[in-house]
């Protein structure tokens, strides 16, 4: 004779939970690998500004510019004559007295070692600030 738990006990099913469990961590775990993925570029939240500008206002290509150039010998280059760094110096500053809006870039040979380049580039810096730029070549 049956009693009634028995008959409840029988008649429910039973439910295996270890692989639904398994299925869940799997899909959880591609989910997580995933989004890592998707936003490992975006390491901040940042809004950049466009190539397009307010009218009126001139971009950094309209100013005033200075090239001074590094050649495969490290030797400095303006004008494509050969300077020395006082030259250099002196010509920079005059430069940016003249154009209070002008920009300094300095080219060098891809053949340099950076360290070669980081010299000048710190004293371009420590008198231009942030009208210096370290001109590349687009791929």
């Amino acid at each position: 004779m049956r009693t009634r738990n028995n008959r409840s006990h029988s008649q429910m099913p039973e439910i295996n939970l270890i692989p639904m469990l398994d299925v869940l961590m799997t899909v959880l775990t591609f989910f997580i690998i995933v989004s890592m993925s998707l936003t490992g570029e975006q390491l901040f939240n940042l809004n950049l500004p466009t190539g397009e500008t307010e009218s009126g206002k001139k971009t950094a290509s309209e100013n005033a510019k200075l090239t001074i150039g590094l050649d495969k010998e490290g030797k400095t280059v303006m004008d494509n004559q050969p300077m020395t760094e006082p030259e250099v110096v002196q010509r920079v500053q005059k430069f940016l007295s003249e154009n209070p809006k002008g920009v300094v870039t300095l080219k060098a040979d891809k053949g340099l070692k950076y360290e070669n380049v980081l010299g000048l580039l710190r004293i371009l810096r420590d008198m231009g600030g942030d009208r210096v730029f370290l001109a590349i070549e687009k791929a």
